[in-house]
């Protein structure tokens, strides 16, 4: 075994130190730059450039590596600022901002904290922009205070080689007592629009109504007008026959004045009638009743003229038109109606197939009771009937 002289242990860490220097420079030699991020590079202390995705060669002890600038959108969220209205009421407002480095260079060195500066810019723009702005405005306006915000922002970060591409409000929150009240005015706004809804139920539902009986008084009114008007012409109908059938019988006129007297108690009847009048014309009427018994009055010049009997003053046509229907002819009909009714429950049972049952057709003849006879079973179809009937559907086996 031989030993190792000092020389060569010199030799040794020597070649050791070379290799770790070797290895150190090659490390700090060779950059390897991911996509979207910007690395900027210094030389000797200042800027010489920047770096895009990839493999990239530095000179060792050199170059060195300043920052890397992520090139994607970022988004912020500041926590709630306090900001006062023009009405000097303090509300709590959240804001986020979307913005992205456009340039990496101004991003490291025209600002030392971009995100600082950002949050700080928004807080300052936010507080000028409600300022000008009462409650109601402010809770109102949220597309008009973003545009404000977006650009003041856009135009004070562009030296930073930063884009603000949006801004957006979260909250807007006012004091506690403040929505107490908003909450107060919108349940009477609502409650006002409640009532108002309400009325004009009520004013149509009265309308409705009013119409309604407005058209059933109308139609009522057309009916007993209807009914006055029929009722009038039938009892002028019934006197013109009336006074039509007494001439035609030829009524004496001393039946008609003992007829006319006979009345005259019936007047004083009730118990109520402390009083009765005696008309004008009784006089009149005892005078026929005298002249009928004694045999006087014909053609004597007094008004009374005698006609044949049978006769009538009234001719055919001073009679007014009916429209009733004969009776003679509405018997004719209802009875033809029956024979039609017969004739189809009959040829209804008949297809059915049902036998004939002699005490169902006694129970529908009036007059005939359960002790009369039983009514001879009826004659078998004929010939024609049986070709009439359809034959039963016949099944295969």
């Amino acid at each position: 075994m031989t030993d190792t002289s000092p020389g060569q242990i010199a030799l040794i860490v020597v070649l050791g130190l070379v290799l770790l220097f070797v290895v150190v420079a090659l490390v700090r030699a060779v950059r390897i730059v991911p996509q979207a991020v910007a690395v900027i590079v210094e030389r000797l202390g200042r800027y010489n450039r920047t770096l895009d995705a990839g493999l990239h060669l530095l000179i060792p002890f050199v170059d060195r590596v300043r920052a890397s600038v992520d090139l994607r959108e970022q988004v912020v969220s500041f926590p709630p600022q306090p900001v006062i209205t023009s009405d000097n009421l303090v509300v709590s407002i959240d804001t986020v901002i979307y913005f992205q480095v456009t340039s990496p260079k101004d991003a490291v060195y025209e600002i030392a904290n971009y995100i600082t500066g950002i949050e700080q810019l928004t807080v300052t723009t936010l507080r000028n922009v409600i300022g000008s702005m009462d409650l109601e405005q402010t809770l109102t306006s949220r597309d008009q205070i973003n545009g404000q915000l977006r650009g003041v922002l856009d135009e004070a970060t562009g030296k930073w080689g930063i884009r603000v591409n949006r801004v957006e409000l979260k909250a807007i929150d006012p004091p506690a007592s403040v929505q107490g009240s908003m909450e107060q005015q919108m349940r009477a706004e609502r409650d006002r629009r409640a009532a108002i809804l309400t009325a004009e139920g009520v004013k149509q539902s009265q309308i409705l109504t009013a119409e309604g009986e407005k058209q059933s008084a109308i139609l009522r009114a057309e009916g007993d007008a209807q009914s006055a008007i029929l009722r009038a012409e039938g009892e002028a109908r019934a006197i013109l026959q009336v006074f039509d059938a007494v001439h035609r019988g030829d009524a004496d006129p001393k039946l008609l004045a003992y007829q006319y007297l006979q009345t005259l108690p019936k007047i004083a009847s009730s118990p109520s009638n402390k009083m009765w009048f005696l008309p004008a014309e009784l006089s009149g009427a005892l005078g026929w009743l005298s002249k009928g018994f004694t045999g006087q009055g014909e053609g004597d010049g007094d008004g009374y003229v005698t006609r044949p009997a049978g006769s009538s003053p009234l001719a055919a046509e001073d009679l007014p038109p009916t429209s009733l229907t004969d009776p003679g002819e509405a018997l004719a009909e209802a009875r033809r109606e029956s024979a039609a009714a017969t004739a189809d429950a009959t040829s209804a049972g008949t297809l059915t197939g049902a036998p004939f049952d002699p005490s169902a057709e006694r129970g529908q003849r009036p007059g005939v009771g359960s002790s009369a006879r039983p009514a001879a079973p009826a004659p078998g179809p004929t010939p024609a009937a049986h070709a009439a009937q359809p034959e039963p559907p016949t099944t295969g086996s």
